[in-house]
């Protein structure tokens, strides 16, 4: 026997209000894995280290853009 479901399902609504706190805790956390990311690099050389630095960098790059977006974002709120 199959079941059918006869009710409709409506998307959630578009809920942008905790947006800019997640972001801001996302660019806390990234910062805070540079952090940990550079005390291990006191401990390595060579590649891990280069990989670390270039992680680093991608890190950055993310953390501008979230930045980026958390304005966007507070803007949308008004």
């Amino acid at each position: 026997m199959k079941l059918t479901d006869n009710h409709s399902h409506k998307p959630k609504p578009d809920d942008r209000s905790d947006n800019v706190e997640k972001l801001q805790n996302m660019v806390q956390d990234t910062i805070q894995n540079i952090e940990k990311s550079h005390e291990t690099m006191r401990f390595t050389d060579g590649e891990e280290k280069q990989a670390i630095e270039t992680k680093n960098k991608r890190r950055e790059e993310a953390i501008d853009a979230m930045r980026n977006e958390i304005k966007d974002e507070y803007n949308a709120l008004d």
